[in-house]
């Protein structure tokens, strides 16, 4: 069955429902006014307030062993593995002098962090346990080739704060790092 309304009816109606959106609108708009702002203070306290998840994925780094060498092998599992091409291993074989048999020799490590989608999938890849994401996510650059590293010949240290691979700050529940106006 068909509503027929008149068209005053239908007008009535519009005018009602175009009413009830201009109150939520005007209501949220003298809102702001008298309530107070809160600023998080970000660039200068996250030193000692800023907290970051542990399993955050923020960039790829080299597990490295107790003498500093790295554990890659160059078998290019997370480079085959990677969907959208960031990481790029040049490896050459070389023959041991020991044993005489030929295995692969890492020469280059290439990992571009701005192509990267935090997929995690390399580090599952790896047989080898070489690999890892760290929790550092200060990576702004004004260039797109400061974003190009190659692991192999840098060693990570932990990121721009202080704890930062355990999490940098202690994480208070309820406590924010703002300030009011």
């Amino acid at each position: 069955m068909e509503d027929n309304k008149s068209y005053f009816g239908e007008v009535g109606h519009g005018l009602k429902t175009l009413a009830t959106g201009m109150k939520i609108t005007w209501k949220e708009y003298f809102k702001d006014f008298f309530t107070n702002k809160s600023t998080e203070q970000y660039p200068e306290n996250r030193k000692t307030t800023l907290h970051v998840a542990k399993r955050h994925r923020g960039r790829l780094v080299f597990k490295r062993n107790e003498d500093g060498s790295y554990k890659c092998t160059a078998c290019t599992l997370c480079e085959k593995t990677c969907p959208n091409g960031t990481i790029k291993i040049t490896s050459h074989m070389e023959e041991d002098s020991e044993t005489g048999k030929k295995k692969k020799v890492l020469d280059d490590y290439q990992y571009d962090l701005g192509d990267c989608m935090f997929c995690q999938l390399c580090t599952n890849a790896c047989n080898f346990d070489a690999i890892e994401f760290t929790n550092d996510f200060e990576n702004a650059a004004f260039n797109r080739d400061s974003l190009v590293l190659h692991l192999d010949k840098e060693i990570y240290k932990g990121g721009s704060l202080p704890n930062l691979i355990d999490g940098g700050a202690p994480q208070e529940i309820g406590k924010f790092n703002t300030k009011t106006k």
